[in-house]
């Protein structure tokens, strides 16, 4: 049920900031080809907009394993390298990631006083991305580590 619910909200997420950075880089092309003027806060939108789109889908990627995989080393290892990797490897990027979400909360903090310079709102949105990323990744790498614990008790 949790994992429906985080898929979704990721997935939903992905595509309202990736709508969104298609409508600010359309309107700032169609400004530059007509004679209105581009209205400033759409080059910072855009960027907010990419940043959260990465943000969201980080974790979708974690989930359907999207990352990039350097099969050509890992197939010459023998059988027991490779289920100590399976294992150590997830292990290894969860306690990375864990200790970017907790470092990442303390940055939204420090991001809450400043502001953004062309639309105003508080840093701490901007930097809130660095929190779902890292979160999200987390999550699915914790259900991947219990699958392949389960997996290898069999």
């Amino acid at each position: 049920m949790l994992n429906k619910i985080i898929g979704r909200l990721l997935k939903y997420g992905t595509l309202i900031s990736t709508w969104g950075l298609l409508s600010t880089v359309l309107l700032q092309i169609f400004c530059r080809f007509s004679p209105f003027n581009t209205p400033s806060w759409t080059e910072e939108a855009s960027r907010i907009f990419f940043i959260y789109a990465m943000s969201f889908a980080a974790g979708l990627a974690m989930k359907n394993e999207f990352y990039v995989h350097l099969d050509m080393f890992y197939n010459r290892f023998p059988e027991r390298i490779k289920k100590i990797l399976n294992l150590a490897i997830p292990l290894i990027t969860l306690f990375l990631f864990v200790v970017m979400a907790v470092y990442s909360i303390k940055f939204i903090l420090l991001g809450i006083p400043e502001k953004s310079p062309s639309m105003g709102f508080n840093m701490g949105v901007a930097f809130f991305s660095m929190f779902i990323m890292s979160s999200s990744i987390s999550f699915y790498l914790w259900r991947k580590i219990q699958k392949i614990i389960k997996n290898s008790r069999l």
